[in-house]
C-alpha cells in the first residue's frame, strides 16, 4: 500500500512538482517517462549546465515590432487538440445540493438571471491514508469546456480521465505533497495514478476523475453544479434558493464581485532606440534599483534578443516570452503607439521590467533572484540569467 508521502519524503525524494496557479490555469502530465508541461508562468526550459556567452553585441542588434515565429509543430495525436473546436466557459459557480439535482431544477437555475450555461457531475470524496481528497466525476468530452482555456487545450489531461487515472488540482499537489505520476492506494478501493496536476479553478475541489471511475467508487449521482455566465453576476441567493436547504454555493468569481480600486495610471514611453542595448538600458528605468543587465539577460535566454519569438510549446510569446494572462497585468505601452503588443520588443522589454519591479527586483540582493525566479520557476535559469546579466557588465564596463 502507498499513502500520501510526508513533506521530509518528499523532498529527500527531489520529485515534488511544483505548479503555479493563475486565472490562465496551467497543467502537468506525465505521458509514459515523458513530463509535459504548461502553465501560466511554467518552467518553459531547462537550461543548458555549460556557461552561454551573450552574443552578438546588444548595440549592434536592431529591435523590430514584427513578430519572429518558429515553425509549427504538429501536435500529437491523443485524446483530441482543443484550440477553436473547445472554447473555455469558466464556472462561475459551484454548488454541491443535497441530493440528485432533477431537471426541473436544472432548468430553473439556467433560466437564473445571467446564467449561459448549466452542467451537473458526480461528486465524492475518497480517503488516501486516511486523508480526503474532494473529486469531481466527469465525461472527459462534456467537462472540457468546464476548465482554463490552457487545460482544455491539454489532451493528454483528457486521455488521462479517460483512462481511468486522477487529474489533480495544483493546489492539492502541494498541500498533500503528491507526486506526479505516483500511485495512492484509495482506502477500501482501487490504486489511483496521479497522471497530471491542473490549475483547475475550482475552489474545494483537490481533483478529477472519469464519471466511469466515480460510479465505481460510490460517488453521489448529478450533486455537483456549475454555472457559467457573466462574472460577478449571478446571484449567489438565487442559486441557493433554486437548490434548496442543505446545498453549499461556492462563487467562483468572487474577485469580479468585490469594487476594484482604481489602477493608478504609469507613463512608460522608452520611444523606439536603435539597439537592444539602447531599449534595455531605457526600460530598466522604470523599475529603480534594477540593472538593464538583468533584462538583457532574460532577453537573450528567452528569445536570444527577439530571433526566436515563438510561441513556445507552453504559449509564451514574444521576445521576452510572455505568457498571456500575465501579459494581461503587466504588459505595458513603451513606445507611445497607443497599443500594449506582446510581439513588440518596444512593449514587451519594458512590461518584462514592470513585472520584475512587481515582484521586487529592484530591492536588489535575493529579493532580485525571487524575482527572476517568478518569471521562470527554476532556481537553474535565476542562475543561468544572473551569469549572463554579470558578463554583460563587464563587457559595455
Amino acid at each position: 500500500m502507498s499513502g500520501l508521502p510526508s513533506l521530509r519524503a518528499v523532498i529527500l525524494m527531489v520529485a515534488a512538482v511544483l505548479v503555479v496557479t493563475a486565472a490562465a490555469g496551467g497543467v502537468v502530465v506525465i505521458l509514459g517517462d515523458d513530463l509535459v508541461k504548461t502553465a501560466n508562468e511554467p518552467v518553459r526550459r531547462k537550461p543548458t549546465q555549460r556557461p552561454q556567452q551573450p552574443s552578438p553585441r546588444l548595440d549592434q542588434l536592431v529591435p523590430t515590432a514584427a513578430p519572429v515565429k518558429e515553425p509549427v509543430k504538429e501536435p500529437v495525436k491523443d485524446f483530441g487538440q482543443g484550440g477553436p473546436g473547445v472554447t473555455a466557459t469558466p464556472p462561475r459557480v459551484l454548488a454541491i445540493a443535497a441530493g440528485a439535482v432533477p431537471k426541473r431544477t436544472r432548468f430553473a437555475l439556467s433560466a437564473l438571471k445571467y446564467v449561459q450555461k448549466v452542467a451537473v457531475v458526480d461528486a465524492g470524496a475518497v480517503k488516501v491514508a486516511g486523508t480526503a481528497l474532494n473529486l469531481l466525476a466527469v465525461d472527459p468530452a462534456d467537462f472540457r469546456s468546464w476548465t482554463p482555456q490552457p487545460v482544455a487545450d491539454q489532451p493528454a489531461v483528457w486521455s488521462a480521465l479517460a483512462r481511468g487515472e486522477l487529474v489533480a488540482d495544483a493546489g492539492a499537489m502541494r498541500k498533500f505533497g503528491m507526486i506526479l505520476g505516483g500511485m495512492y492506494q484509495v482506502d477500501g478501493g482501487p490504486r489511483l495514478r496521479v497522471a497530471a496536476s491542473a490549475t483547475l479553478g475550482l475552489m474545494g475541489v483537490d481533483g478529477l476523475v472519469s464519471a466511469d471511475l466515480g460510479r465505481s467508487l460510490g460517488f453521489a449521482p448529478g450533486v455537483a453544479v456549475l454555472l457559467h455566465g457573466k462574472a460577478g453576476k449571478i446571484s449567489e441567493s438565487g442559486v441557493r434558493k433554486v437548490l434548496g436547504k442543505g446545498s453549499q454555493v461556492v462563487m467562483l468569481d468572487a474577485a469580479h464581485r468585490t469594487p476594484k480600486q482604481q489602477k493608478p495610471q504609469t507613463t512608460v514611453n522608452v520611444g523606439r532606440p536603435g539597439s537592444y542595448l539602447d531599449l534595455y538600458k531605457a526600460a530598466a528605468t522604470r523599475c529603480p534599483g534594477l540593472s538593464w543587465t538583468v533584462l538583457a539577460a532574460i532577453g537573450q535566454v528567452e528569445s536570444s534578443h527577439g530571433r526566436n519569438n515563438g510561441p513556445s510549446s507552453a504559449g509564451a510569446l514574444g521576445p521576452m516570452q510572455f505568457m498571456p494572462a500575465t501579459w494581461k497585468h503587466y504588459g505595458v505601452d513603451g513606445d507611445g503607439d497607443g497599443k500594449a503588443d506582446i510581439w513588440s520588443p518596444y512593449d514587451a522589454v519594458p512590461g518584462a521590467a514592470n513585472y520584475l519591479c512587481a515582484n521586487g527586483a529592484g530591492q536588489g540582493g535575493e529579493k532580485l533572484r525571487k524575482a527572476i525566479w517568478f518569471y521562470n520557476h527554476s532556481w537553474d535559469y535565476v542562475n543561468k540569467v544572473m551569469g549572463i546579466a554579470d558578463a554583460y557588465a563587464r563587457t559595455y564596463a
